[in-house]
């Protein structure tokens, strides 16, 4: 059986009869809040990877921080106990140091506004990293820097960005998670020469294509399935690019915002960690006419009433009481994001 495509209105999470880890042959990874946060592995995280990996599936790790090379971010997961040569890493660097090379002559200069991983993925396309808006750059690039990204660097970028000199950002996560909470990403920096300059930058990490076309042709998967823990990043690059997703709620995404995902941003699949990479997924039925409409998954009724999301039936696994509450919100939402309350069906579900 072939796994499922994904809809364009998604207004349920998809079943699977098998586990995913054998549904799909290559799994394209999101690592900060799935693999790992503040660089400590996940819970279940190094267990499941392993097995689904000694199962055949492949194992990608395609990452929007651009801070780190390949090889380190591929030595930090084997360290972890998730063994990964550098081809098996894919960055928002790659892709944006190829969108450059393809724009501008090559050997050209370009203004670089992060970390190595930005450099080294510059150099690799030929493109020569410098450090200074007078060095006569024919692109600016920025990328996550790290916590310690110096405020002169900002103040370098919006000098040439300024100059019109064309703009690059690896990707505009506003956000990225840590092991202390959540930090301001590379997209919060992207904020503050956009301010200054009035500009706008080509943007090449996830969701956007250029990401996507780095991953495929760097991965060759024939049916890959991404899994992330962000819907405006992992989940709607999936779905610009028609493969199936599995959101897993280790990272930024919380069950509510779940519920009022907007089609672009659901995912095929929904799981609480990457264990989920190692079981069938339940269906989610239609309930009958005489529960009066809603939806089924395990021992859960899901429904919509009265502007709030309800939830009965006699228990089980949470997973499915949310991917019942999914169904619902979804349903209800049609195209749009789903407003009915749904404080009192995620507590009962302690969620």
């Amino acid at each position: 059986m072939n796994p499922p495509v994904t809809q364009n209105v998604r207004t349920r999470p998809a079943a699977s009869e098998r586990p995913l880890s054998a549904a799909y042959d290559t799994a394209l990874l999101d690592l900060d809040g799935v693999v790992y946060a503040g660089g400590e592995a996940v819970e279940h995280a190094v267990e499941s990877l392993g097995t689904a990996r000694d199962g055949g599936m492949r194992l990608a790790y395609v990452t929007n921080n651009a801070l780190r090379t390949p090889e380190a971010v591929a030595e930090h997961l084997t360290r972890l106990g998730v063994p990964a040569q550098p081809e098996d890493v894919i960055t928002s660097a790659q892709a944006v140091a190829r969108l450059i090379a393809e724009q501008v002559p090559a050997g050209a200069r370009v203004l670089a506004i992060g970390g190595e991983g930005l450099r080294v993925a510059l150099r690799e396309r030929g493109l020569v990293p410098v450090d200074s808006a007078d060095d006569d750059p024919e692109a600016v690039v920025q990328g996550y820097g790290g916590p310690e990204m110096p405020w002169e660097r900002l103040a370098e970028a919006g000098y040439a960005v300024g100059r019109g000199v064309p703009w690059y950002a690896s990707n505009a996560d506003l956000t990225i998670p840590s092991g202390r909470g959540i930090a301001p990403g590379n997209g919060a920096a992207v904020e503050v020469v956009r301010i200054v300059t009035g500009r706008s930058p080509q943007i090449a990490g996830k969701p956007l294509p250029p990401m996507h076309r780095e991953t495929i042709l760097r991965t060759g998967a024939e049916r890959p399935l991404v899994v992330g823990d962000r819907m405006d990043t992992d989940i709607e690059g999936a779905h610009a690019g028609g493969v199936d997703s599995l959101l897993v709620l280790t990272g930024v995404t919380t069950p509510a915002q779940l519920l009022a995902a907007e089609p672009e941003h659901r995912p095929t699949y929904v799981d609480r960690d990457l264990r989920g990479l190692l079981t069938p997924q339940a269906a989610v039925e239609p309930a009958g006419p005489a529960d009066d409409g809603g939806f089924r998954c395990g021992g859960w009724l899901a429904r919509v009433r009265q502007g709030a999301l309800v939830l009965e039936g006699d228990g089980g696994d949470p997973m499915d009481g949310l991917r019942a509450l999914c169904a619902a919100a979804w349903t209800e939402a049609g195209d749009g994001a789903c407003a009915a309350d749904a404080g009192k069906a995620l507590a009962r579900l302690g969620l």
